[in-house]
């Protein structure tokens, strides 16, 4: 009994190897003659997380996003998606399990919606059975008989999408996906991204519209000039950057000057953008002190509004 015991405990003291991230990049780069497309990045990507790679045009990031898919061979370094080497012989299986919607949707004009996934379906080996509901949870199933030359293009787009849902895909790219989407779409779409990563799939997406995912992403990265200058949550990069806060208060019996002295010994700067509103910029060590401050103060304002900084603010400060 006690060797029975011993063994069970020797067993659940052994840890079981965790699982390698979906994917790790080390040390890659991809030069064009002269030019450094991409120069030593070391990236990796947790299964199951939502990950933004923003930048400039230029940054490197859709030459990255092809480099990830195999599309482009390295000039250095490696790239392992689900465990395996994307060079190797085995990531044509690997491949079949990732989902891709290039920034540039291009598509037949003259099939239908469901005819488009069809097609798809089949370069992908993928059942051709699951083609409508995928065009239901995009949102395109009231269209599937329609031509694809009379879509919109943010239905182009939707489509789009649609075909990299195609097989159940473990891993999904997406490059600028909400391009000619309107904002109802645009909402749908991140819902269904959600669902996704709830489901275990994991997804690195690129936006230039950057106060759409700041909320949305569970961590991104900041390309520029081919290196990856930062990584992390938005709040971590907020943190990082050391960037104030910015408080507007909306005056009432109180005047910009009896605000303005009560938070005298904190040196914030300051500026009115309009009668009646004070705004003031508070490093974030200051923010308790200030708002202790202000909420002296508070019987005589109508409204106090604490803004962090926007991930435009974050980025500017990282690539500039």
């Amino acid at each position: 009994m006690t060797s029975i015991i011993q063994a069970h405990a020797e067993g659940a003291a052994t840890a079981a190897p965790a699982a390698p991230p979906a994917i790790r990049i080390e040390a890659v780069s991809r030069h064009f003659g002269p030019i450094r497309a991409v120069d030593q990045v070391d990236l990796e990507v947790p299964r199951g997380e939502l990950f933004g790679l923003i930048g400039h045009n230029g940054a490197g990031k859709s030459t990255l996003f092809k480099m990830m898919l195999g599309l482009l061979p390295l000039t250095s370094g490696r790239i392992r998606i689900d465990g395996e080497d994307n060079s190797g012989g085995n990531f044509r299986a690997v491949r079949r399990k990732i989902g891709y919607l290039p920034e540039n949707v291009v598509l037949y004009d003259n099939l239908t919606g469901l005819e488009t996934l069809h097609f798809f379906a089949r370069l992908k080996h993928a059942p051709t059975d699951q083609c409508a509901a995928v065009l239901e949870r995009v949102g395109l199933s009231h269209a599937a008989g329609r031509r694809v030359r009379e879509y919109s293009k943010g239905m182009r787009q939707r489509l789009g999408f649609a075909q990299a849902l195609l097989g159940s895909p473990r891993i999904l790219f997406l490059d600028e996906p909400t391009n000619g989407l309107d904002p109802e779409a645009i909402r749908a779409f991140y819902a269904t991204l959600r669902g996704l990563r709830n489901e275990g799939v994991t997804i690195v997406l690129t936006s230039h519209i950057l106060s759409e995912i700041q909320e949305r992403v569970d961590r991104l990265a900041i390309m520029a000039a081919g290196r990856i200058q930062a990584r992390g949550t938005v709040q971590a990069l907020r943190e990082q950057m050391d960037l104030p806060l910015t408080m507007e208060l909306v005056l009432g019996a109180v005047s910009a000057e009896d605000v303005l002295r009560a938070v005298e010994s904190l040196g914030l700067e300051h500026s009115q953008r309009e009668p009646g509103t004070l705004v003031l910029r508070c490093p974030r060590p200051l923010k308790l002190r200030a708002l202790q401050c202000v909420a002296a103060l508070s019987a005589g304002l109508q409204d106090i509004h604490v803004h962090e900084p926007s991930l435009e603010d974050v980025f500017f400060g990282f690539s500039d």
